[in-house]
């Protein structure tokens, strides 16, 4: 049992539990009218709290240092990713029991600020969260980094659906007793299975085989939520078909340690593994710690570059060694991606945090526009997923990673435009586009970061880019939509209706999630010729 527990397979699944619970700043929208009403706040203070809630989900620069400075120490007390979950659950607990102490008058109301900070520390747990199960994945997994990232970030998607599925069941419609559920659950799921999460050095021939069967569980359970959301929404389902729906969802998000089980049973005895990318047999040794510290650098890089008749740049030399943050922003490659992610993450998140609105004035229905945010997790679940497992295979067979953003901004430019256009069914084409595009850079992103610059600090630098979420998402939400949508608002409540109101907000979007397709492309043009040498060189050597 206690080999059971102490194996890479074991840890992915706790990971993929802690997941399951942290997606918490994803169902805002449940609590929030409560909040508001027991706050006695206007919708603009309310909205000044969600922005707080953006910055914490996104700005996990401290998660990224705290794992940095506890994974590359030697054996101490404090060492391992366990820490960076201690830290998580403290700041989860002590942020929503806070917020819910203040709805139910345990404590005086607190003053706008306070409650920001309230709501900043809750939501920043989710980083910490996500930074300690990413990066150690893709330390566990790192011939398959973007599998595993889609695996991990695809079940963060999916977490908003499957904590509304326990709201549904167990509050009944009160979203006071939601909020003490928030600081609760994920606390307990995260101190109670930390000490799973550990980062291994062995590779098995069985890798992609038993990753394959996570990322089976993960459709799944999507596909599961999508069917149970759909019919919720269209035949509201009683209190008893709701617990038999909740009892059957945890009995799915089981199956994760039913394939760490099989995977232990059939990697008892470590193995090794050739590399995808490479053509001959040579093995790669089980032991993990260079795997970005190319042995013979750039002495090697030069040698196999003039075997292919072409030179590396000093910058393609760079790329693939350990940088810290501070080495990393000097790079061009960084900014590149920190562009990129405001227009693509930025005009994402923009519109979901709109998307019910937008339906209001194009006369959808409250039921539509349920199902639009309900589903929303789904598509967000598939693109992160699917990007991570698309790239991975097509890594291996030559195509460069950056080549799948280029792809995935230019289609969510055509999202966009088909949100502006306002005519019948848009919101459900248009959500699923831009729903896809956006939860693919979530997966590309980190493993991108990965593999420029390097694992040993990851965590920091991919939560430094993800600040572009949140900045983004202000500029896009406030500046663009709210200002453009009150100046077309003609009605006495301030509301506005019809394809104008939002139409002029995602053309400009659309211009800019270009503009995201044209930097990415520029990233795909620095790095291509990295792709095509050093990673088969770090396939040999890992």
């Amino acid at each position: 049992m206690e080999g059971f527990l102490n194996t890479k397979w074991i840890a992915t699944a706790a990971s993929i539990w802690i997941q399951c619970t942290s997606g918490a700043s994803y169902t805002f929208g449940i609590y929030s009218p409560v909040l508001k009403s027991s706050q006695s706040y206007d919708q603009s203070t309310l909205d000044t709290i969600s922005v707080f809630k953006d910055i914490g989900a996104n700005a996990g620069i401290l998660s990224g240092l705290l794992y940095s400075t506890v994974t590359s120490r030697r054996p101490r007390l404090l060492n391992g990713p366990w820490v960076v979950h201690v830290a998580g659950a403290v700041q989860c607990f002590v942020g929503y029991f806070l917020i819910w102490a203040s709805v139910v008058g345990l404590i005086r109301q607190p003053p706008v600020p306070l409650m920001c900070l309230f709501m900043l520390v809750a939501a920043h747990a989710q980083s910490f969260f996500t930074t300690a199960n990413v990066v150690s994945g893709v330390e566990n997994f790192h011939q398959f980094g973007g599998t595993i990232v889609g695996i991990i970030q695809g079940f963060l998607g999916l977490s908003g659906a499957i904590l509304i599925q326990v709201y549904d069941t167990l509050c009944e419609g009160d979203p006071t007793a939601y909020i003490l559920i928030l600081a609760i659950t994920p606390t307990l799921t995260s101190l109670l299975l930390m000490p799973l999460v550990k980062i291994y050095g062995t590779t098995t021939v069985d890798d992609k085989k038993h990753l394959n069967g996570f990322s089976s569980s993960a459709l799944v359970v999507a596909a599961y939520l999508m069917v149970i959301i759909i019919l919720d929404n269209v035949f509201t389902l009683p209190s008893w078909a709701r617990i038999i729906t909740l009892m059957f969802l945890l009995l799915l998000l089981a199956s994760p340690f039913g394939i760490a089980a099989k995977a232990h049973k059939e990697c008892k005895r470590p193995s090794i593994e050739t590399s995808p990318l490479m053509d001959d047999s040579e093995p790669m040794p089980t032991k993990y710690g260079e795997y970005h510290e190319i042995p013979g650098e750039p002495d090697r890089v030069k040698e196999v570059a003039s075997s292919s008749n072409e030179s590396l740049s000093n910058d393609d030399l760079e790329d693939g060694i350990d940088m810290n943050l501070s080495r990393a922003m000097l790079t061009v490659n960084f900014w590149l991606l920190f562009v990129a992610m405001i227009c693509g993450m930025g005009s994402g998140l923009a519109t979901i945090n709109n998307i019910s609105q937008i339906g209001q004035s194009l006369g959808y229905s409250t039921i539509e526009r349920s199902s639009l945010v309900a589903l929303w997790s789904i598509w967000n679940f598939l693109g992160r997923f699917g990007a991570g497992f698309l790239s991975d295979i097509m890594l291996h067979k030559g195509w460069a990673r950056p080549l799948f953003m280029v792809i995935t901004l230019a289609t969510l430019t055509f999202g966009h435009l088909i949100v502006a256009s306002g005519f019948p069914g848009n919101l459900y084409i248009g959500s699923v586009m831009v729903g896809i595009c956006y939860g693919s850079q979530w997966s590309l992103m980190p493993t991108i970061t990965s593999e420029i610059f390097g694992v040993r600090h990851m965590g920091t630098i991919f939560n430094t880019i993800a600040i572009a979420s949140p900045i983004g998402s202000y500029i896009f939400s406030v500046r663009i939509i709210g200002y453009i949508y009150d100046k077309m608002a003609t009605s006495e409540d301030n509301s506005c209706y019809g394809t104008r109101c939002f139409m002029l907000s995602f053309f400009i979007m659309a211009a800019v999630a270009f503009l995201g397709f044209l930097i990415a492309f520029a990233l795909f043009l620095r790095t291509r010729r990295f792709y095509r040498q050093i990673v088969l060189l770090r396939s040999r050597h890992s």
